[in-house]
């Protein structure tokens, strides 16, 4: 899946990554959310999945955009 094909829910393009502004929250065509942060070694996952960190202000940008 291409990053043009996803809704982006948070940031502006400006943030501490320049224009890719990670981490970031996006939405796909059938509604699952895509999270990028930064890799996070709280515990180790399942084979096939990962851990990200993002700050709270992210998660909350992106509940607004959704408007839950």
């Amino acid at each position: 899946m291409a990053r043009e094909e996803l809704t982006r829910l948070t940031g502006n393009g400006n943030g501490t990554c320049g224009g890719e502004d990670c981490p970031n929250i996006y939405r796909t065509a059938s509604g699952s959310l895509v999270v990028q942060g930064s890799m996070s070694e709280a515990f180790t996952p399942p084979s096939g999945e990962t851990l990200v960190e993002i700050p709270e202000e992210v998660f909350r940008e992106a509940v607004r955009a959704l408007g839950w």
